[in-house]
């Protein structure tokens, strides 16, 4: 416990500030407790409050996350029948009432609500627990006999100046009762409110309420929708690598620019998309708001074709389905079920459909729970279609849209990416806007860059997968992982690479050997596997186009002394270029190779150990040189620019052919005039 912890509004909301955000981040950062942009909190002090914004997220909310404003206007709006009757004048009264009207984001929509509680800290969280107590038809005589009177409890209201309004009124009754306002609130089918004068309070009681309710619901059943199918392995790997990049055509909502998708296939979904009674149960309706807003009301249930191999008739099965779930629902699907198979999800990128997917992992499990505890309360049709119309208001799926940049919203999958050249390109394009698959026979070396770009640029930006180029098995496997978690791929940098420099006279046939596997067969294999993803995203969508990019080498130009494995394996990557071109232009696949200077700065060149500098030095490459600087400067002056290959210059060759719609099959030098086309 920290002194900050313990603080009470005396301190004025400055000092308090530390305390809010350290409680808003533990809480958003527990996705038991909050999912996307769900869940708010807020401190007030001397008739001001400080409120999450709208959209902001609590699990790395900082201070400008919060927008301080006036409780007394913010209480006045209780009584405005303009604000009750048009949500225009309810937003505008909100924003009426910040104390900085140039602040540019707006206070949560329950923030009235939060001025009601005369507590100094409020949360207000959808625990999976609370809403599966929240969400069964005997919610009102279960929470009495497990808390008494401690927890207040009331049937759902449509959020904002509705639910406002009836909380005054039972807060008002239970102040009446027992001689004080409430600590905890639990609104049906919505979430759970805890209010105290101490964070550490506020953690205490949501704590003991999701204890107490996990506690009481004992272990859960184990096909809790009845019997499970499940489609055997071929055919559920089959179904996953064709309708996720299908999916993302489809749904695509700008010219070329793809929609996001996800699959799930473990235990929750399965329970769902494999049970006897699962698409009656979704039938019914759905339970939360937070399941309306970010993973919609109804799930399509997909019956795909039987047979395989005819992807042109799962893929128009699949049109037709999606078509007409939009046109009975007036929205696409957020959530694609397939019966045996699992679960996709989509969005507008791949991080809202990872968003959709989280959401209706947790609808699973509250269906589940309160099914096991009697029966499911369900939204009514006018409860439904208020979430509806509130969540094209904004006040749905904050994350929904995909990032800014060149490459905003694409998937781009880098091999080679724990380190050197590989690293600096999926970073790079991160800060672009892509999501970066990293690919790497170092998984943890991976798996931890990974991590570095999703601290820099938020959740699912990133992620680090082990591959082996060299066996294709790996790299299939590689590739059905980037399709689970991104639906697809559209930009594939084929940039593993290994040297091995030496004289064709002394050099063992087992160097030779290896090189020529990770340089030259690894592409073909990378290739062989991407494509056909890329291929049905295209046919889904005829205006996308994807991108092979291979990062060959000057050595692929012109020959290299002493170095004949390397530069014979960048001379067949060419080739392969060439072929590959030829034969994916009509899947809508451009290949390109891009073929750097020297990268003098990266580990293949500097490495203390076994470093191209080092190895050069002993092989005796460089005539008269003595020291790792003589042979660098002596590679230096071959090049006009007087400089090696940077990142920097491989990425704005990368970005061109990203870009350029005209152009597939060619070698792009990028040497520093060192080597020239001709």
């Amino acid at each position: 416990m920290t002194g900050s912890d313990t603080m009470t509004a005396t301190g004025g909301l400055e000092a308090l500030l530390p305390s809010l955000i350290k409680l808003s981040r533990e809480c958003g950062a527990d996705p038991e407790l909050v999912l996307g942009g769900g869940g708010n909190t807020s401190v007030k002090a001397d008739g001001r409050m400080l409120v999450k914004a709208s959209g902001a997220e609590l699990a790395r909310i900082d201070a400008d996350g919060f927008v301080a404003v006036d409780q007394s206007r913010l209480l006045a709006l209780l009584e405005d029948e303009a604000a009750a009757d048009d949500p225009a004048a309810l937003t505008a009264g909100i924003a009426a009432a910040r104390l900085d009207p140039a602040h540019a984001q707006r206070p949560s929509v329950e923030c009235i609500l939060h001025a009601l509680l005369p507590q100094t800290f409020i949360v207000h969280t959808h625990p999976t627990p609370a809403n599966i107590l929240g969400c069964c038809t005997q919610a009102h005589e279960l929470a009495a006999e497990w808390f008494g009177d401690e927890l207040l409890v009331t049937d759902y209201v449509d959020f904002g100046l509705s639910l406002a309004r009836t909380l005054r009124q039972r807060i008002e009754q239970y102040r009446k009762q027992h001689g004080h306002a409430p600590g905890l609130i639990l609104v049906r089918n919505h979430g759970l409110f805890a209010a105290a004068d101490s964070a550490d309070a506020v953690r205490h009681l949501m704590q003991r309420v999701v204890d107490t309710i996990r506690r009481k619901l004992g272990p859960p059943p184990a096909e809790p929708f009845g019997p499970i199918t499940r489609a055997d392995d071929d055919r559920r790997r089959q179904l996953l690598l064709t309708i996720a990049p299908a999916m993302r055509g489809l749904l695509a909502e700008t010219h070329g620019q793809l929609a996001g998708a996800c699959f799930d296939d473990g235990d929750a979904a399965m329970q769902l998309a494999g049970g006897a009674e699962g698409r009656a149960v979704t039938e019914a309706g759905p339970i939360t708001p937070d399941q309306v807003a970010y993973a919609g009301s109804f799930p399509l249930w997909f019956d795909p074709p039987a047979g395989q191999g005819n992807e042109r008739a799962l893929i128009e099965a699949l049109r037709r389905a999606i078509d007409g779930h939009t046109s009975a629902h007036a929205a696409p699907p957020r959530i694609v079920l397939v019966p045996g198979v699992g679960l996709f999800a989509t969005g507008r990128s791949p991080r809202s459909a990872q968003t959709a997917a989280a959401v209706y992992r947790q609808t699973i499990a509250i269906l589940a729970g309160a099914r096991q505890l009697g029966g499911v309360n369900v939204l009514t049709g006018p409860q439904r279609r208020f979430v509806e119309r509130a969540s094209g208001r904004g006040y749905g799926e904050p994350a929904a849209g995909g990032p800014e940049g060149r490459v905003g919203g694409k998937v781009a999958l880098v091999t080679g990416a724990a380190q050197g050249f590989g690293l600096e390109i999926a970073r790079n394009l991160a800060a672009e806007g892509a999501y970066v698959v990293l690919a790497d026979i170092n998984q943890q070396g991976a798996a931890e860059q990974a991590a570095a770009i999703v601290a820099e640029h938020g959740p699912h930006r990133a992620i680090g997968l082990a591959v082996n180029v060299t066996g294709e098995e790996s790299v299939a496997a590689c590739i059905e992982q980037a399709v689970r978690a991104c639906g697809g791929l559209d930009v594939l940098v084929a940039n593993a690479g290994v040297l091995r420099a030496e004289s064709v006279k002394t050099q063992a046939l087992s160097d030779f050997e290896f090189v020529t596997a990770v340089n030259y067969t690894g592409y073909f294999a990378c290739v062989k596997h991407a494509a056909p993803v890329m291929a049905t995203q295209h046919a889904a969508c005829p205006d996308y186009r994807g991108d092979i990019i291979q990062i060959n080498s000057k050595s692929g130009l012109t020959g290299s002394n002493r170095n004949a494995a390397y530069a014979g394996s960048k001379f067949g990557g060419v080739g392969l270029t060439q072929s590959f071109a030829l034969e994916l232009i009509e899947d809508g696949i451009k290949v390109n190779s891009i073929c750097p200077g020297n990268f003098f700065d990266g580990p293949l060149w500097s490495d203390p150990e076994n470093g191209l500098f080092v190895q050069y030095l002993r092989t005796g490459k460089v005539p008269g040189a003595e020291t790792i600087e003589d042979v660098k400067r002596a590679y230096e002056e071959k090049v006009p620019m007087k400089r090696g290959c940077t990142a920097a210059d491989v990425m704005r060759a990368i970005y061109y052919l990203i870009e350029q719609q005209y152009e597939t099959g060619q070698a792009l030098p990028v040497t520093g005039g060192q080597v020239m086309l001709r």
